[in-house]
Formats: C-alpha cells, structure tokens, sequence
C-alpha cells in the first residue's frame, strides 16, 4: 500500500505544483495590470515596487488558487488513472475506491489547514501591506505617482493637476484645496514643480515656480462672482503631510484587511449590520478553506469517470466547477448587508452543494 501512495502522491502533487502555479500567474498578473500597469507605464515606477506588489498579491491570490489547483491536479491524475485502467487493475486486486483515495484526502487536509492559515493571517496582511503601498512610494519616490495631464486625488484635502511632468518637474500644476464637503476653497496654479521628501517632519515638499493663488468665497464656494485673485509668487514651497496620508489609508481599512483577532474583536459592536458583515467575513475564509475537501469529494469520482488522458480535458473540468464554487460564495457574499437573511450561512452554501455531489458521486462509484 506505501507503493500505491508513493505513486498517487507523486503524480498528484506534480500535478497540483504546476496547476497552482498557472493559476497563480494568470491571477496575479490580471491583478498586477490592473493596479500597477498605469503607474508603470505612465510614471516610470521602479520594478522593484512592481515585486513588492507581486509579492503582496500572492497571498490572496493563492486563497483560490491552491483549492482550484487541487481540484485541477485529482481530474488530471485520476482521469489519467482511469484512462490507463489502473484503477480498475487495483480494484480488481481488492483495493478499494477509499483506500486509493486515501492519499489525497490526506494532501486535501493539509492544504486545507495551510489556506486557513493563509485566510486568517497572511492574506489580510499582505493586502494591508499592498494598501500602503502607495503611502511608501509617496515617501521614497512621490513623483512616481504624478503623470502628464492627470489628476492625483490620493492627498487628504487636495487634489492636484499635471499638465506635464518632465523627469521630476511637473509643469502647468493646478494644486486644489478641498473643504471638509469637499468643495473648492482655493487653487494654486503653478508653472512648475518639484517635490521633495522632509522625512523628519514627514512630509512632501512641493516647491512651485510661477505661483498664482485664487480664493473661493468661505461662505459661497462653489460661485464664481465671488471669487478673487490672491498673491503672485516667484517661489513657493507647499506642503504635504505623509500623516494624513497614512491616516487616510488607515480609516479606510475594510474588513478583508482583518486577521482572525481583529475580526473576533470587531463581532463584538453593538451594531447589527456591522456585527453580521464581519460574521460573513469570517464564515467566508473558512469555507475557502474546506474547499480543499469539498473539491477531492467532487474531482476523484469526476476524473475517474471522466476517462480521458487529454490534459485540456481536465484541466477545462477544473476550471468549471472551480468557477461555479467561487461564483456561488461571492454571490452569497453579496447579501451581507442583509442579516435577515443569515449570510453568514450562505456562504457555506457552495460546500454543501459541491459536498453533497461529491459525497453522492463517490457513493455511487463505489457501488459499481
């Protein structure tokens, strides 16, 4: 029996090895280009921020992609079994449906603890670090963040036009002073700008050249009759704080940026909505978790009756029910602002509905 889980394991996690790492790619990537790729091309980011994004990515990404992947790996293997009847050899030997399996649901297991652990700590981190990422580049490369004919409303009460950015100058700047409604109180126009780095007093120094002020009416903002030129300057230097920066980044922490602790402590808010969306939050990373399972329940007696050597086949299987696993959690996900409605259970709703198909699915392939 050693010899028969020695085989399966090597096929199944040289299998699981490269479909985690396609998935992984094509995951991570998607989600690379979508929050990187303009400040890479437009603003020259350094690649070692690109890394740093990647690495920051990977945790969440592999939240999906080691169930996925699993469940990838079993079509391929069992499917490659059943194909080659090697399955119907041991079985005909005696061994049973279970016992072959048993080696998988021992990997599924282990996966299963390691997505967990992934869920509850190192995922929520990672994602926390990715959102300060943009207080980091501000600190130690801020014009990375500027681009020709662009907008930058990233600082607290301000909102800053580029007509031209020119290695470090930026040139035709409109820098706008918001109120706490976020109307207009002044702008700044400015033919050109630097910016430098005061860590000491952490903050942007922003020195302008060709400095124009416009002030709004305090009482009247948004009318224009009421406005009126202020000073001309030569040379003006404004500045930025990187702490409310920071701060800005840290009241907008969401609930996916929780470790297990923090959630435990944010259920105990007296408020309904607040106390059902963390329950949610947390029922959602453990059922990802018990995907692992749920997927070995269902892939075994699908590769196994799927009887095709084809990779493309199973990895196309995979690929479907792993799809509809996910879809039915983030549509489940969708009601957590709906306590009456317990979506906080709901989201365990894509297990059983996969775990009562695999359980039915091995049982009846047992029986034959």
């Amino acid at each position: 029996m050693r010899l028969l889980d020695r085989y399966v394991l090597r096929g199944l996690l040289s299998a699981l090895g490269w479909s985690v790492a396609v998935l992984t790619v094509v995951l991570v990537l998607g989600n690379v280009f979508k929050q990187v790729f303009g400040l890479l091309v437009n603003n020259n980011l350094p690649l070692h921020y690109v890394g740093a994004f990647v690495s920051y990515l990977l945790p969440f990404s592999l939240s999906f992609t080691i169930p996925w992947g699993l469940l990838t790996a079993i079509l391929l293997v069992f499917g490659r079994m059943s194909a080659a009847n090697e399955i119907t050899a041991l079985r005909s030997g005696g061994v049973p449906v279970a016992r072959i399996a048993a080696p998988v649901f021992a990997v599924a297991l282990a996966l299963g603890g390691l997505c967990l652990w992934n869920n509850l700590q190192l995922a929520p981190r990672a994602q926390e670090n990715m959102r300060l990422a943009f207080y980091e580049i501000a600190s130690h490369d801020p014009v990375a963040l500027f681009n020709s004919d662009q907008v930058l409303t990233e600082f607290p009460g301000r909102k800053i036009y580029v007509g031209r950015k020119s290695g470090d100058v930026l040139e035709n700047l409109h820098v706008y002073e918001l109120g706490k409604e976020g109307e207009v109180t002044r702008v700044v126009y400015a033919r050109t700008g630097r910016l430098m780095v005061d860590l000491d007093q952490r903050q942007l120094l922003l020195r302008l050249t060709g400095t124009r002020f416009e002030q709004r009416d305090e009482s009247d903002p948004t009318n224009l009759a009421k406005m009126r030129d202020g000073i001309t300057m030569e040379e003006f230097t404004f500045p930025i704080s990187l702490v409310e920066l920071y701060n800005k980044k840290m009241a907008r922490r969401g609930l996916n940026l929780m470790t297990a602790p923090e959630l435990f402590e944010a259920m105990r808010t007296n408020d309904p909505a607040r106390r059902t969306a963390t329950l949610v939050e947390a029922n959602k990373r453990f059922s990802f978790a018990l995907a692992c399972v749920t997927f070995a329940l269902v892939g075994i007696p699908l590769g196994i009756t799927a009887q095709r050597k084809e990779t493309t086949v199973g990895f196309a299987l995979g690929l479907l029910v792993g799809f509809l696993y996910f879809l039915l959690i983030i549509l489940a996900d969708l009601f957590r602002n709906k306590p009456h409605l317990h979506p906080e259970l709901l989201v365990w709703l894509p297990n059983a509905i996969f775990g009562a198909l695999g359980i039915w699915l091995f049982a009846r392939l047992v029986r034959r």
